[in-house]
């Protein structure tokens, strides 16, 4: 079964609000729409959304009406005992929580428990698609590259990081199989994402 796994494009960063209530931006909005507008999404499509907002948002943009499931544990790596981090701090976190995997970076999650965590929810998604329907995810950053990782056999590092092969605002995707572990492709934007990916 072929799948496609989606990144959130850019987002309202608000050090406000946490991080997983941030929606996307009108420019953020703005891409997405538009990759709706291509029918890259084919009509009997499954998609499933991390319970966050900007990827539910991105995952009701994209569905029009088709069949949406939300799982937590689809969402990105738990950041919460630091909360928000401006530019360059992020930057040099993210850095840590991709080098160690097997380490927590000032209570982050795990590289690797995250891994494992996405790894496990989308082969349950999977599982419980009935036939041939092609499967969307709409998901986060990281937890993709480290899906991506596995799927590709690679280890984790921060160079497989969406922003160092698509769009650095978010807002990518690659397809993929699970069985076999295949990837159709590296991080490409989303505006570079064909019709017909699933076939």
């Amino acid at each position: 079964m072929r799948a496609l796994y989606l990144t959130h494009p850019q987002v309202m960063i608000d050090p406000a609000i946490a991080v997983p209530h941030w929606g996307l931006s009108p420019e953020g909005r703005a891409r997405a729409e538009a990759f709706a507008a291509r029918g890259v999404v084919p009509a009997h499509a499954v998609i499933f959304a991390s319970e966050e907002r900007k990827a539910l948002e991105l995952a009701t943009i994209v569905s029009s009406d088709r069949d949406v499931r939300i799982d937590p544990a689809l969402g990105e790596n738990d950041r919460s005992a630091t909360g928000y981090l401006p530019g360059d701090q992020f930057e040099a976190m993210a850095d840590r929580f991709f080098a160690a995997p097997e380490l927590s970076a000032e209570g982050w999650e795990r590289a690797l428990d995250a891994q494992a965590r996405i790894v496990a929810a989308v082969t349950r998604a999977l599982a419980s698609v009935a036939g041939e329907r092609p499967v969307v995810f709409c998901g986060h950053g990281a937890v993709g590259t480290l899906l991506k990782c596995h799927i590709g056999g690679r280890a984790i590092a921060r160079s497989e990081d969406q922003r160092r092969h698509g769009h650095p605002g978010g807002g990518n995707c690659f397809a993929f199989t699970l069985e076999p572990p295949q990837l159709g492709s590296d991080w490409r934007a989303m505006e570079d994402a064909a019709p017909g990916w699933f076939s």
